[in-house]
């Protein structure tokens, strides 16, 4: 099935679907891995499977993730996967009411904590990852004076570059050329996970 390039999330419910710590947790897990079963993302939050089925369900009832096609001969498992290559939510689509501005702001929170948490978890990790990880790991930060369009210009330009990279990354891999080959999150900070 052909999945949209980006679910742009505009109604509280499926914001607050998404907002769920574990079910973020989960749609993160899913997204990396593309497919996966709920026992096996249940292995990597350390919950237990039906607890994950049933998250997993609810972010389906969203259109968020849905059922892929399955991956072994085993009629018992049921695969899951991102309904969309990705997702964007906008403050502009959380502004018209104080229980959608708030429930945008703790989403908001929810993702800058657990964005924060992947970079400490790496920190903590950094010695383990060798010298040709660290040294292409990087943070940083960048005091501009910009009008809101030019930042937006910016925005659009960073999401053009990211993009760049993930089509040539994932070209790449498909071509056999795995070796070296980690998953990177780039928030503020760029640095390597493992899943």
């Amino acid at each position: 099935m052909a999945r949209e390039e980006n679910r742009r999330i505009t109604d509280i419910g499926t914001l607050k679907a998404l907002a769920h710590p574990l079910r973020m947790k989960l749609y993160r897990l899913l997204f990396v891995a593309e497919v996966a079963t709920a026992s096996q993302l249940a292995e990597q939050v350390d919950e237990a499977v039906s607890l994950v089925s049933y998250h997993l369900r609810k972010l389906a009832a969203h259109g968020l993730v849905e059922e892929a096609e399955p991956r072994s001969s085993d009629a018992r498992e049921r695969w899951w996967q991102p309904s969309s290559e990705g997702v964007s939510i906008r403050d502009a689509d959380f502004r018209d009411a104080p229980e959608k501005a708030a429930a945008h702001l703790a989403a908001s929170r929810l993702f800058l904590e657990q964005r924060a948490e992947m970079y400490r978890r790496y920190l903590d990790e950094r010695a383990h990852w060798g010298p040709e990880w660290n040294t292409a790991a990087h943070d940083s930060e960048a005091l501009l004076r910009l009008t809101p369009g030019e930042l937006a210009d910016l925005k659009k330009d960073l999401n053009e570059l990211l993009k760049r990279y993930d089509e040539q990354g994932r070209a790449r891999e498909g071509a056999g050329d795995t070796e070296g080959r980690e998953h990177v999150a780039l928030h503020v900070y760029g640095f390597p996970f493992r899943v």
